[in-house]
């Protein structure tokens, strides 16, 4: 399951696309607290999406049926565009991280899919936690909470 969530949440993310057509978010990844090791992690395009599986409490329906009411966090990491204090001139550019996440949640709202194996459905926001102590890159967190089926 975790698998094709993974890979069908990367696809339905790359429709978050700017003005030119091309997608805003450049890097999709599992977390891995690359930003508290910065110094050590690779080198990756920013915006990125780093994707982190929060614990998973399965119920059995019968047989070979299990349910579960799942939760991701998506770690949202944008560049520092300057100030957002009201008359400054690099307001509007430092506030498109809000338009970004926006768009993330307007995406996957209410996103379902089918795989093999069962499917997810009815994704919402459950939470979001803006980064007010950042340096050069700045990590937005969104929680979406899912309902998952999966066959044996």
């Amino acid at each position: 399951m975790r698998k094709q969530l993974y890979l069908n949440l990367i696809d339905r993310l790359k429709s978050v696309k700017g003005k030119n057509s091309i997608s805003l978010i450049k890097t999709f990844d599992l977390w891995n607290e690359q930003i508290d090791f910065i110094e050590q992690e690779g080198a990756f395009d920013i915006p990125a999406v780093f994707i982190e599986f929060l614990p998973i409490e399965w119920k059995t329906l019968g047989g070979n049926i299990q349910q579960a009411d799942a939760s991701i966090r998506l770690h949202v990491v944008t560049p520092w565009k300057g100030s957002e204090r009201d008359g400054s001139l690099y307001q509007e550019q430092a506030l498109q991280r809000f338009d970004l996440l926006d768009q993330i949640h307007s995406c996957l709202f209410n996103y379902q899919k089918e795989y093999e194996h069962g499917n997810f459905c009815m994704f919402r926001r459950t939470s979001s936690a803006t980064n007010h102590n950042h340096d050069e890159l700045v990590e937005d967190i969104e929680t979406f909470t899912f309902r998952v089926m999966e066959k044996a």
